[in-house]
């Protein structure tokens, strides 16, 4: 049953995360050039792909559970900056595009930065969870 739902959880971060990632990283740009049909596009992405998003810590929580990981500090940092990852998806990029969209002053710069942060908080995670310091698999 764990490699079922680590197969789950992956192929959801795959699937949901990735473009939201490059989605979020296009949008500035977009910006930048005002094509608001690309912006809608990107911003939608975000949205539907953000909410599918959340069967990632789902199946991430049950993985850990039965590998019987669940207090091990490398999970613990990468459940965390997850959570760092989601408001800064909840409380500034959704809202920042959304406001770009309503031709709000918002500059691309801000979004881009956010952006960026947003993707370095889960290529991090994605290290911690393959490298999994303390790990005894030797991986």
């Amino acid at each position: 049953m764990t490699k079922v739902l680590l197969s789950l959880h992956v192929l959801a971060a795959i699937v949901a995360i990735g473009p939201v990632t490059v989605a979020a990283s296009m949008f500035p740009a977009a910006v930048r050039r005002a094509d608001l049909a690309q912006m809608r596009t990107l911003h939608r992405i975000c949205r539907v792909y953000a909410v599918l998003g959340l069967a990632v810590p789902v199946f991430g929580f049950a993985t850990a559970a039965s590998l019987g990981v669940l207090t091990d500090a490398w999970l613990l940092v990468s459940i965390a900056l997850t959570a760092v990852a989601a408001v800064v998806l909840a409380y500034a990029i959704l809202p920042g595009q959304a406001a770009a969209l309503t031709a709000e002053a918002v500059p691309a710069r801000r979004l881009g930065m956010v952006s960026g942060i947003f993707n370095l908080l889960w290529a991090t995670v994605v290290v911690l969870m393959i490298v999994r310091p303390g790990s005894t698999t030797g991986a």
